[in-house]
């Protein structure tokens, strides 16, 4: 039985393993099968110079809400699986101020790419998407991430 993420685990591991994104004030707030939904606060340590939320923090956000769902599939899949980002691609559509929740809602994509990587052995790719949206529901950023996965080798 493979062990339920939870934000706070998510979280933690934000804290020792990616830093950058802990300190920026990404967080995950929300993750089911289905979807993931993480959470970024513009403030003065993740701004740009033009006083809205840099860039690469809404990347940070958005490439975790895709991750994470990878992430609770292979965990749930009990088997070795690699993962790595081949591709990433965003689009701003409105200056990012205040709190902004980035939506991945590719879930059952996910499963399946994982559930076809067991059966045939063979590395899948995925394109999965993140949206970000503000206090009002207006989009601000949308990102498209390609992620590979493949079973690892057994020794």
């Amino acid at each position: 039985m493979a062990k339920k993420l939870t934000p706070s685990k998510i979280n933690t591991f934000l804290l020792f393993k990616l830093p950058s994104a802990f300190f920026s004030g990404v967080r995950l707030k929300e993750i089911t099968e289905e979807a993931a939904t993480v959470s970024v606060k513009h403030r003065w340590i993740n701004q740009n110079p033009f006083k809205s939320l840099y860039w690469a923090t809404q990347g940070m956000a958005s490439e975790l809400a895709t991750g994470v769902l990878v992430i609770q599939e292979i965990e749930n899949s009990g088997e070795k699986i690699s993962m790595l980002v081949r591709s990433q691609k965003g689009t701003f559509t409105k200056k990012a101020t205040g709190r902004i929740n980035f939506v991945c809602n590719d879930g059952a994509k996910v499963k399946a790419a994982i559930e076809e990587a067991v059966k045939t052995g063979e590395g899948q790719s995925l394109i999965l998407f993140a949206e970000g949206f503000d206090a009002s529901g207006e989009s601000v950023s949308n990102f498209e991430y390609e992620w590979g996965i493949k079973l690892r080798k057994k020794k």
